[in-house]
Parts: structure tokens; C-alpha cells; sequence
């Protein structure tokens, strides 16, 4: 425990609490345990600060420190399954720094003294970060974030940093506008030779006493150079080591040239990143940081809505059943944790609106109001595109439409969206014929023909894409809808999961099973599709047919048009339904869980370090294959089958497990299969539980023997600049002409090959164009989707990338403060007094000027308002109990510059002199204010939180205990 005591020291220091990539640890610490060690650690604080203020207990973890812990902690339990989601995404993105082709640039790890180079990745990146919250767009923030904490992470074990004396991160990598430090010259030497394979001592003095940084030389290259008298990285992939002087200074590992500081490299890597992270919650506020992070109440409330003509019917349902949800789910543990809104007209769609706010999302439901859309097909895709971009990952999105798709061509692009985050699409689909046809009146026969036959596709259309996603395709008439809706509410349960779903093409009787475990609760049954019945059996061996909705089994059904929901009584262990139809149906099972899993693909990496890299899209087929499975919502549950069920037929492949420790389970299957298949994972939730668990994706999933790869390693689009996004299309199949399309959800305009030549086996490379226009706001997110299909339509894949449009930053300076005025008359009884200040905050002469202010500390009344005559000027008061001695003051510029102004009327020593933090004036005390010992003294300062300190080391202890600190 001495490491963990050298840590906690470490946090009270700094006030806030390129190592090795594997996916599986070992004997140190990865870049994915130092993010998720940080990430678990600022949200804890942040949620024991929201807890302070809202006068609420907090509880720490008891045991041990992980995603569900710290979700419960924070009182929002049902998120711990999305915010497992968002610590792997950020890890992954973090990963992929030494995986893509930004391996090789030194820049992206501060290799060969690339100090200035390094510095700009983190504070162009933190930018964007920054401005894709202030927007809401936090899938993009988490991409890039994750990217630059690997940058980051790498200076404390790829530089001497540690080495010449450091106890604490350089905070200055996280400004612009200061400097990291002494940085060696060109020319200076800065290593000797190690000693054999002790290279404990090969930093030549002068740079240690002087504090020069210094920064080891890489390359992979067999003929490399470096440097006369430069350190080199070091390691067998590290060629330039072999060149004097030899040997290396990375600490990546215990076991590197400078292993012996591996563990203090690590230890000051988490501290640099919960400081990084701080700084966003500080700019970004609690409540969007936890927004980001994934921990929230609810699930998204997700509303895809035609707004032509004859849609003011379906209109009205929507308006009446989203109020219902609303006021139903507002302060439960159900409530949603964003709503999000996109019409969709002729040829209009959009914009997409997106609010956490319940009663700005109710009045712009009830704003829509039905016109236009002349002709009969609308753009449906285009609207469900964009939500798909816009709504978190694992959303459950309702499209309502009584009309075809006119952007067919857009089918690729949404089912590509719809596996990539793994988001539910339901179609609710009203008089697809009926209402339509006062339109055709005047229409020939022929074209009657066509726009029928149209409606024949675009009715397959919608029922191929709820397929793929694992939602419904529910069609009734018009005065149907609003009981239909029902589907809705049930769906918005945050604890949703899937024990079973099977789409079948062509009706055959034929019998499922799905396990219920003991933590099931409000067990459904889904049925889509007309002339379909079905006899349910019990665990106990129970039977009940549909012709018998009365029965033991069932306690409440409901048919409406061509959707059945059976609602059951729930009983632990193996059920059976036995299906019986001529027609097409689709069954899906599902109930309230906290247990649930999360599971990525995986692919032998070709990348120089090996090991395995996240599949992002479809994996390869007919070929061997790998997953991990994540079990979130239980700490004791255990995997001990995965099985890849073909979603429309009795095809499956069964995987070998191998706990990875945790909750982690690697899987390996002989092969993956060609045919559309679902995940499906049963295990044990505890050593007494007598019943397995079953879960199943809702989302099917294709593989491909195409393959195409590209990378948004810039990812930041500046408005009217060209960015150029290469990629590589590969395939393990037979050659031809493959067609290429990039589409984007934001019509940005975009160039691409429309085809690319193959030869069987081969490879090709294309570049897409894509421009902002000059006026796009900063922060806006663009989905860029590039799709290869072989020839003959065979065969597809595709690559999603994020971009955040950033308008070139000038303000670097964090806000200033300068106290006013302070009065107090704290006595002993501190309940009967209070205390009183005025400040003054400015952005300065060339800053963006004050985008928020609010408190980080304190309890007291705060009100704002701008100097008369001076608009740049803002002006702050509060006044507070002497119960309550403290108050900090978070002030934010418009482009995410924080500056903190912390006051205090504790009684302190005389003689003492107040720590000035940066930015931050020295407050002149107000004349009715004493300096005697015995009484309070106005002072500002920067000193870390006890409480913090205390929070953070305590956290920190079990997360060590986790990943063996001690």
C-alpha cells in the first residue's frame, strides 16, 4: 500500500487525483486502466459534489470501485451498462493512438523531444472537446478525448519528466499559453550508454540537475537515425536503441529500459489525467460532464416524425403520448436522460433538436404542426439518419410516417448507423395505402401500379431496417396509433434488456426458449405480424395458447393492427413458446434488468505491437473471430456461453469463454458466420444462483469479407478548409468494381471515388473531401459514413467516422477575478450571522468574454449581472450563512478557458499569507473585515479540498486494490 500512499499524497499536491495497449493488463498498468482509474475517480468527485449541494448523504463504494459502483453511487444505478459503454469507447479511441498510423508520429506519443508538437495535439483536441459539449455532441467529445489522453499519458513515460525529480503532472500541457518547461536544445546530448541492460542511470547529469526534458528518439525503420548523444525510446521494436548511445528511457512497463519508474510514471499519468478531466467538467459544468460520461436516469427519448399533410392525426398521438411519458417519468429513476426531436417534410428534414430540458422537449413536440409533402414518398431516412448521429449510442428511436421513403438510397448508410451504435429503430406506420390515395386520384393506372409497388418496398424497406436493429415495424390505421404507442412507454425503461428476439421470413411452426432469471422483472412478449399464434409454457409446465388470453401465464395482452404485446407473469427458469404461422412474424422477449452485457468484435492487430484491435464495423466472415463481453449491472455475474444465433433461421456458432478477471470474458469462435446473426450470452449471476441468465443483442449483425479502414485522426474540421480522409478497401473475396458512397448527416459537401478496382484478394486506397462551410457554429458534429459494395451487390461494408467543426481558437487566457468587497459579521454562532462578497470578472481585452459562471463550492445565494457601460464586465454577489465559509466561483470563457476564484471567511493565522492562485487577483478586504487571530479573514486560495483529497484517495485505494497497486 506504500503506492497507494505515495498517490494520495500525489492528489493533495495537485488538488486532483504510453503505457502498454493490451486489452487484458498484467503486471502494469495499461493506457485503459489509467483512463478508467481517472474516470471513475473525477465522476465519484463529481457526484459527491452535486450530492454537497443538493444536500444530499453520499455513500463512497464499499467494495470496489467500477462503472456499477460508482453509478449507484451517484444515484443513477440504472446507467452503469452506458457509462461501461462510454469508459470502453474512450479507452478504445485511446488505444487506437498506438494501433492506426499515428503510431507512427512522434508527436501523438512525445517521442524525439517532440515537446511543443505533443503539447498542441492536447490543447487543439481539449478545444474540441470543449466545444462538442457546449453543443451536446458528447459522442464526439468522448472520441477525441480519448485520443488525447493517450498523448497525454505518453509524456510521463516516454519523457524524463519523473526522472529529474517531478512529484506532481506538468499541469502547464494542458494550457497554451505557458511553458512545459526547459526543453534540450537540438544539439545537446542527453544520454550515455546503458550499462549492459541496466539503463538506471544512462540520463547524463547536467540534464538532471538542470531539469532539462528530454524525450526518447523511436523508429521501427532496420536503418534508423537519431541524433548525435540523444536517448533513444528503447525496446525490441525500437531500432534507433542499437545506435549509440544504446539502450532507452520509456517506462511503458515494469519490464522497459526504465521500468524501475514504471510505476511512478503511471501513478502521475492518472493524476495528469484526472487533471485534464477536470478541466472539462469545469468548462462543460457537473451536469454535462455526467452527460457525457454516460451516468443519467433514463435512456433517450428519441422521436423520428413526418410532418406532411395527412400526418396531423399521428401528430396528435405523439403530442399525447409524449406527455404522458413525461409526466410519468420526470424525477424516477425512468427519466430520460435527453429528449431528442427530428421532422422530416418534403424535401426539408430536420433540424435535429436535442434538450435534457422536459418541458422544452413537449413544446417542440407541440409546435409541429402537418403540411406539404405533395407528392407520396417523404424523406424518412434522411430524419432517421440524423438521429442516429444524434441520439446517444444503444438508443431506442420511434419513426412515425404514413408514407414511403423517398431516400431509399440512404438504406446502407442507416443500417450501417444502426450497427454502429447498436440503437433500436421502431416504425410506427400508419394507413401506408389508405391515406394517400386522395393524392392518386388524379394519378393514370400505371402510375397508381408504380406508387403501390413503391409502397410494397418501402413497407419491406421499414420491416428490414426494424429487423436489423431489433425493433418493430408496427402498422395500424390511424385512430390505432395511440394504443399502439403503448410500446413506448414500456420501451423507455432505462433496465430494458433482450432474452430472446427471432425474425422469420416465411411462417413455419417452430418452438423458442428463453431463460428468466431471478433479477427479471415485468416480463413481455413482443409479437409482430398478422395470423400468428402461439402456446406459451411455463417453467412449471403451464400451458397457455393465444386463443386463451385469460390463462395463469398471461395477466395482460393488447392486439392492435399487426402488433401483439403479451405482458407475463413473471417466473424464474426455462419458458417455451411454440409459434405457429403462414405469414412473416417477428418475436422478441424482454423485461427489467439491472444485468445486461456490452460486446466488440475483435481482430488480430496489424498494427506493430500486436495484439488485438476493436472490430469497428462488420468482421470478416467464413473465418475465425474473437469477441469481449463485458458484463455490466452485477459485480458476480459470470459468462459461461456465447453463442452467434442466425437471426432469421436455427444456424449458430458456439464460442469458448476465457475470463479475463472482472467482468471481461474473451470468446473465441471457429467462425463467424455469413449469415445475419445475434450475440447471445448465458451465465450465472452468482455462485447460489441455481438459474442461468440469458441476454441477446438486439442488434443483428452482418459480417463481410470487405473491408475498408480509414481514420479521423485530425478530426477536427476547420470551416472552409478541405479536409482529405483517406481510406483502404480490402477484400478476401473475388475482385471487380467496387462501388464507394460517403454520405454525411450534416450535407456538408463531399467528394469521392464512385468506384474503385480490386483485384481478388487485393486492396485499393481512395480519399474522401469533405468541406464545412464557413459558417458553421463550433462544436457542430458531422457523421461522415464511407460504404464499399461489391459488385453485384454482393457484398458491403462501411467505416463511421466523427468530426467536430472548430473555428480556429485565439483565446487561450482563462478568466480573471477581482474582489470588490467582502463583509462579514460571523460570530461563534455561526447559524445567526453571514457573510457577504462582491467580485468583479473580466475575459480581458482579447478573450471571447464569459460564457458561464456558477459555483464549485458553497451554498449561499449567487446573482450575476453586467457592469452598467461595460457589456465585457460581469459582475457577481454572494452572500452566505457562517455555517458556510467558502465559496468557489468556476467562471467559463466561450471557448472552454476555466478560471477558478475561491474565497473564504475561516478564521486563518494573521501572519499566514493567502496562496494567489493564476488568473486570479488578490482580493482586497473590506475595511469592516479584522485581521486579529480571532477573527475571519477574507483570503484566496487554491488549496485542494479535504474532503476531495479524502473522496479521491479512498477511491483510488480500491481501484488500486483492483488493478494491484498495493
Amino acid at each position: 500500500m506504500v503506492a497507494l500512499a505515495v498517490l494520495c499524497l500525489l492528489l493533495m499536491q495537485t488538488g486532483v487525483l504510453g503505457f502498454g495497449i493490451g486489452l487484458f493488463g498484467g503486471n502494469s498498468l495499461t493506457h485503459q486502466q489509467i483512463t478508467e482509474s481517472a474516470i471513475l475517480n473525477v465522476t465519484l468527485q463529481v457526484c459527491h459534489t452535486l450530492a454537497l449541494a443538493k444536500g444530499k448523504d453520499f455513500t463512497l463504494p464499499l467494495q470496489s470501485v467500477t462503472a456499477q459502483s460508482v453509478a449507484a453511487a451517484c444515484g443513477a444505478s440504472k446507467s452503469s451498462k452506458s457509462f461501461q459503454q462510454v469508459i470502453s469507447m474512450i479507452q478504445q479511441r485511446n488505444r487506437e493512438v498506438d494501433t492506426s498510423f499515428t503510431f507512427f508520429n512522434p508527436s501523438c506519443h512525445f517521442d524525439s523531444e517532440t515537446f511543443m508538437e505533443g503539447r498542441k495535439i492536447i490543447t487543439d483536441g481539449l478545444s474540441a472537446v470543449k466545444a462538442s459539449n457546449k453543443r451536446e455532441n458528447f459522442e464526439a467529445a468522448r472520441e477525441k478525448l480519448g485520443k488525447i489522453l493517450h498523448t497525454l499519458q505518453d509524456f510521463y513515460s516516454h519523457s524524463n519528466w519523473v526522472e529529474i525529480g517531478n512529484k506532481v503532472p506538468n499541469s502547464n500541457l494542458i494550457k497554451s499559453d505557458t511553458s512545459i518547461g526547459n526543453i534540450a536544445a537540438v544539439n545537446r546530448a542527453t544520454c550515455r550508454n546503458c550499462v549492459g541492460n541496466d539503463c538506471n542511470n544512462n540520463i547524463l547529469q547536467d540534464i538532471l540537475m538542470e531539469k532539462i526534458l528530454t524525450s526518447g528518439y523511436f523508429n521501427i525503420n532496420p536503418f534508423p537515425t537519431k541524433p548525435t548523444g540523444k536517448c533513444s525510446h528503447g525496446g525490441y521494436s525500437d531500432f534507433t536503441s542499437t545506435i549509440e548511445p544504446k539502450g532507452g528511457i520509456n517506462k511503458d512497463e515494469v519490464d522497459s529500459s526504465h521500468g524501475y519508474l514504471h510505476w511512478e510514471a503511471a501513478k502521475m499519468a492518472i493524476a495528469a489525467t484526472s487533471e485534464l478531466l477536470e478541466d472539462v467538467r469545469q468548462a462543460a459544468g457537473d451536469t454535462q460532464f455526467l452527460q457525457m460520461m454516460g451516468i443519467s436516469k433514463g435512456k433517450a427519448l428519441c422521436f423520428v416524425i413526418d410532418t406532411t399533410g395527412s400526418m396531423g392525426d399521428d401528430i396528435d398521438a405523439v403530442k399525447t403520448v409524449t406527455s404522458i411519458i413525461i409526466n410519468s417519468k420526470v424525477g424516477t429513476e425512468d427519466e430520460p436522460s435527453v429528449y431528442v426531436l427530428v421532422p422530416f417534410n418534403d424535401p426539408e428534414f430536420g433540424p435535429l433538436i436535442r434538450t435534457t430540458d422536459p418541458n422544452a422537449f413537449k413544446r417542440a413536440i407541440n409546435s409541429l404542426t402537418a403540411s406539404g409533402g405533395g407528392d407520396f414518398p417523404e424523406m424518412s431516412l434522411s430524419g432517421l439518419q440524423l438521429a442516429l448521429t444524434g441520439a446517444p449510442p444503444g438508443s431506442e428511436i420511434f419513426l412515425f410516417t404514413d408514407a414511403t421513403a423517398k431516400d431509399e438510397n440512404l438504406k446502407s448508410t442507416v443500417v450501417a448507423l444502426i450497427e454502429q451504435t447498436k440503437s433500436v429503430v421502431n416504425f410506427m406506420i400508419t394507413n401506408l395505402l389508405g391515406s394517400r390515395r386522395r393524392r392518386q386520384s388524379n394519378n393514370t393506372e400505371q402510375q397508381q401500379q408504380q406508387q403501390h409497388g413503391m409502397v410494397r418496398s418501402s413497407g419491406q424497406l421499414y420491416t428490414d431496417l426494424a429487423k436489423a436493429s431489433g425493433g418493430q415495424a408496427i402498422v395500424v390505421t390511424k385512430s390505432q396509433l395511440l394504443s399502439a404507442t403503448s410500446v413506448i412507454t414500456e420501451s423507455s425503461s432505462s433496465s430494458l434488456v433482450t432474452l430472446l428476439q427471432a425474425a422469420r421470413s416465411t411462417g413455419t411452426a417452430e418452438n423458442f426458449t428463453f431463460t428468466v432469471d431471478e433479477s427479471v422483472r415485468n416480463l413481455t412478449v413482443y409479437i409482430t405480424g398478422t395470423l400468428v399464434t402461439f402456446t406459451l409454457i411455463s417453467p412449471s409446465g403451464v400451458p397457455q395458447g393465444s386463443a386463451n388470453m385469460t390463462g395463469p401465464l398471461i395477466i395482460t395482452s393488447q392486439s392492435v393492427g399487426n402488433f401483439q404485446t403479451l405482458r407475463l407473469n413473471t417466473q424464474v427458469g426455462l419458458w417455451q413458446i411454440n409459434m405457429m404461422s403462414t405469414n412473416p412474424y417477428n418475436l422478441k422477449v424482454v423485461g427489467q434488468s439491472p444485468v445486461d452485457f456490452l460486446f466488440n468484435f475483435l481482430e488480430v492487430s496489424k498494427g506493430p505491437l500486436g495484439g488485438f484491435d476493436v472490430v469497428d464495423n462488420r468482421p470478416r466472415a467464413g473465418v475465425n473471430g474473437s469477441s469481449m463481453v463485458t458484463v455490466t449491472g452485477s459485480e458476480s455475474a459470470i459468462v459461461t456461453e456465447v453463442t452467434l444465433v442466425e437471426s432469421s433461421g436455427s444456424g449458430k456458432v458456439n464460442g469458448s469463454v476465457e475470463a479475463q478477471g472482472g467482468r471481461e470474458f474473451l470468446v473465441h469462435f471457429d467462425r463467424i458466420p455469413s449469415a445475419e446473426f445475434v450475440v447471445l450470452v448465458k451465465g450465472q449471476i452468482s455462485n447460489t444462483s441455481s438459474v442461468l441468465f440469458q441476454r441477446q443483442s438486439s442488434t443483428s449483425i452482418r459480417a463481410s469479407t470487405v473491408t475498408i479502414t480509414a481514420t479521423d485522426a485530425n478530426s477536427v474540421l476547420v470551416p472552409g478548409t478541405p479536409l482529405s480522409v483517406p481510406f483502404t478497401l480490402t477484400t478476401d473475396g473475388a475482385g471487380g468494381t467496387f462501388s464507394i458512397q460517403a454520405t454525411n448527416d450534416q450535407g456538408f459537401t463531399s467528394t469521392v471515388p464512385s468506384s474503385l478496382p480490386l483485384e481478388t484478394g487485393g486492396s485499393a486506397n481512395g480519399t474522401v473531401n469533405i468541406t464545412a462551410p464557413t459558417s458553421t457554429t463550433s462544436g457542430t458534429d458531422v457523421t461522415l459514413t464511407i460504404q464499399a459494395v461489391a459488385p453485384g451487390a454482393t457484398d458491403t461494408n462501411y467505416v463511421v467516422l466523427r468530426f467536430t467543426v472548430l473555428k480556429t481558437v485565439t483565446d487561450f487566457t482563462a478568466p480573471v477575478c477581482q474582489l470588490l468587497s467582502l463583509q462579514s459579521n460571523c460570530s461563534d454562532n455561526c447559524s445567526s450571522s453571514m457573510w457577504e462578497l462582491s467580485v468583479q470578472v473580466t475575459d480581458g481585452a482579447g478573450g471571447t468574454g464569459i460564457d458561464r459562471i456558477s459555483l464549485g463550492q458553497g451554498n449561499g445565494i449567487m446573482n450575476t449581472s453586467l457592469a452598467a457601460g461595460n457589456g465585457t464586465i460581469t459582475l457577481v454577489t454572494y452572500n452566505a450563512s457562517c455555517c458556510s465559509p467558502d465559496v468557489e466561483l468556476v467562471v467559463v470563457d466561450q471557448v472552454g478557458n476555466v478560471g477558478l476564484c475561491f474565497y473564504t471567511v475561516r478564521k486563518i493565522n494573521v501572519n499566514s499569507t493567502p496562496t494567489v492562485p493564476v488568473n486570479v487577483t488578490t482580493p482586497t478586504v473590506s475595511s469592516n473585515v479584522t485581521t486579529t487571530t480571532n477573527k475571519p479573514q477574507a483570503a484566496v486560495s487554491m488549496a485542494t479540498k479535504p474532503v476531495q483529497v479524502f473522496l479521491l484517495c479512498f477511491s483510488l485505494s480500491i481501484v488500486g486494490l483492483v488493478y494491484h497497486l498495493g
